[in-house]
């Protein structure tokens, strides 16, 4: 991609747009020349797949922004409204594939060269057996890993770790417990014996049997985790974190519950979920999510598209404020993270790829007023 002098008010005008902080005025402006974009839009015919739609639209946008297009490849917003996908794809496409061209407002290229060796996270998590064993899953061959408690466990082609009963358990014998945890940079997909599955993202961890015996399916989380829990009308499923105790039947929700945030919550997509902790209680519908405060349960209406982005391989912010924005950074990239003078103020908003380098991440922020020095794995962030 070059650069052929883009009309650099125009680009003010995007950035504005998506990071909320646009005048009533420059949002005219702005809508002026999405609309001359958005003209064309009903005439696209024929059976195009989302990606083909999606690159018909950044293509229509370097023309009007008067950016040539090439193969390089960049970390494209995405599932945006479509004025913020416009200005989202501008100032992405510009931050990232324009960088060698200008340097105004960029990234220094020291900071780039460092940032550019730090790439984004993985599949990587360590299993620690009942016997205390533990098992680097990133280097295990695929098939049989263990047997114990009642149950074979195996990693699949596609590199989860599924539980499978190998022979009856009796309800009095002492359950076995296995314990999965993800590094910084790393994630990982369980599925546990009941057929329940456990995806955990960066810094993570899980404590469950391997087996479900008696009348209750218990396991123990840190950080954070998505569940697809399997109905099982006799056996509630619990998820005990942080003090608190999620119950469930058969459902689909988030616990976000890392130390370093605000509040642990918890995000129902499906179900119905109920909570207790403290002596409190709350019942959660789909779309809901609760956090516990002084006086209990602290229960609203959920961004849920925001609260598994991570799990869809996304960061996804939405009026997103700078540290809220680089703890999320900071445990998927494994770096550390400080702050020096003031920080801007802007809020955030749009997605990009979890698999994006953190050179490019950086790139994108920037353009928000964030300015970065890297120290090794240590990202400063200076005003």
């Amino acid at each position: 991609m070059s650069l052929q002098k883009p009309d650099r008010n125009l680009l003010e005008l995007a950035r504005k747009w998506l990071f909320g902080t646009i005048s009533e005025k420059e949002k005219v402006d702005f809508d002026s020349w999405y609309n001359e974009f958005d003209d064309t839009r009903h005439e696209v015919k024929g059976d195009f797949t989302e990606e083909e739609l999606e690159a018909r639209i950044h293509r229509a946008i370097f023309a009007k922004a008067g950016i040539q297009e090439s193969s390089h490849d960049v970390s494209q917003p995405v599932r945006m409204w479509p004025r913020i996908a416009a200005a989202a794809s501008l100032l992405l496409c510009l931050s990232v594939g324009a960088y060698f061209i200008t340097r105004q407002n960029t990234v220094s290229n020291n900071t780039h060269s460092q940032a550019a060796v730090i790439m984004p996270g993985s599949n990587r998590a360590v299993l620690t057996l009942g016997n205390g064993r533990q098992i680097v899953l990133t280097g295990a061959q695929n098939g049989q890993l263990a047997a114990e408690g009642g149950a074979t466990i195996n990693k699949t082609a596609d590199g989860n770790v599924v539980y499978n009963s190998a022979q009856a358990v009796q309800v009095s014998e002492a359950l076995t417990y296995n314990t999965m945890a993800t590094p910084r940079g790393g994630q990982y997909h369980l599925t546990l014996e009941d057929g329940t599955g456990v995806w955990l993202n960066a810094a993570s961890s899980i404590k469950y049997p391997t087996a479900f015996t008696g009348n209750e399916r218990r396991v123990e989380i840190t950080g954070e985790a998505y569940f697809e829990v399997a109905h099982n009308a006799a056996k509630p499923f619990r998820v005990v974190f942080n003090g608190q105790t999620v119950e469930v039947l058969g459902t689909h929700f988030n616990i976000n519950a890392y130390a370093d945030e605000p509040a642990a919550k918890t995000t129902l997509l499906e179900g119905k979920v109920k909570l207790t902790a403290q002596g409190y209680a709350a019942m959660l519908l789909p779309g809901q999510e609760a956090a516990l405060a002084g006086g209990g349960y602290n229960v609203k209406e959920a961004d849920v598209e925001q609260a598994i982005a991570w799990k869809n391989g996304l960061f996804h912010f939405d009026n997103t404020d700078v540290k809220t924005l680089m703890r999320q950074v900071a445990r998927w990239y494994d770096v550390e993270v400080a702050y020096e003078g003031k920080i801007t103020d802007y809020k955030f908003a749009g997605d990009l790829r979890r698999n994006t380098n953190l050179a490019n991440v950086l790139q994108i922020f920037e353009q928000g007023g964030i300015h970065f020095r890297i120290e090794g794995r240590k990202l400063i962030v200076t005003s």
